[in-house]
């Protein structure tokens, strides 16, 4: 993560798409909006020594007011839509102060992206528990699934930022390796929960089972208050009405899961 630097003289921001270390002193030279590289102000020599903590905390805040709105640009004009000017009005500062941080509207994308992968990472290595496997099939689904529709009604940038040809590269690729991650532990936690069930069939299962969370992930997402509600209980009937039956072809699981069905 970028951090902010003391008051000092213009300079020329990084063109490598990934944010830089400025000032914060909130009035930067820079101008209009940057697709590319640019010339802000807060440059200089010694970066990382000398730096009051105080001054740090500052230009985080900045930072983090910065991808706020970056988040809120993204979501109601898509990426292609959005500019630097666009979400330096959204923060409230000006094009100068938010070129300080990020040399274009790529470097936001990718810092944004980051935080919001990194922390898809903790929601659902947190909701596919192994351990969970003893809860019947609709608590077990609440468990796993709840954490996930929330994180992503929560932080809807993250959709926009992980789908889409104009979106940077390297988002894209940090994406698919999380589904491809996701993936393993949904198989994973799939063998666990139906032991018996050959391992071809878990991976087609687990496959099937993934696709129908993202699809229904895009009804629950294009909806809101209790619409969205009663999509995420569909979504759930669903899952639960696939999964059932492969249940009950497990003799010593039907009647322990055959409790609470939706």
């Amino acid at each position: 993560m970028p951090e902010a630097r003391a008051e000092e003289s213009a300079g020329t921001p990084e063109s490598s798409g990934r944010p830089r270390t400025g000032a914060d002193n909130g009035t930067g030279t820079g101008t209009g909006d940057r697709t590319g590289t640019g010339v802000g102000a807060g440059a200089g020599q010694g970066a990382t020594t000398g730096r009051p903590r105080r001054r740090q905390a500052r230009g985080e805040a900045r930072i983090a007011q910065l991808l706020k709105a970056a988040a809120d640009v993204f979501c109601a004009s898509g990426y292609n839509g959005a500019s630097t000017n666009a979400i330096a009005r959204e923060a409230g500062v000006s094009p100068g102060t938010l070129y300080q941080f990020f040399p274009n509207k790529e470097a936001i994308a990718i810092e944004l992206g980051e935080q919001l992968m990194q922390r898809w990472r903790e929601t659902y290595g947190a909701a596919f528990v192994i351990s969970r496997i003893e809860l019947p099939l609709d608590r077990l689904l609440d468990a796993v699934l709840d954490p996930l529709i929330a994180f992503n009604c929560e932080n809807p940038a993250f959709a926009v930022l992980t789908h889409g040809s104009e979106i940077p590269g390297v988002i894209t690729q940090e994406h698919d390796a999380l589904h491809a991650t996701m993936l393993t532990r949904t198989e994973a936690l799939l063998a666990a929960y139906l032991p018996e069930l050959p391992a071809d069939r878990v991976a087609r299962t687990a496959e099937m089972s993934f696709v129908l969370f993202k699809a229904g992930l895009d009804l629950i997402m294009a909806h809101e208050g209790a619409e969205r509600e009663a999509y995420s209980a569909e979504l759930k009937t669903v899952m639960y009405r696939y999964l059932e039956p492969l249940v009950c072809d497990t003799p010593d699981r039907t009647a322990e899961r055959s409790i609470d069905t939706p």
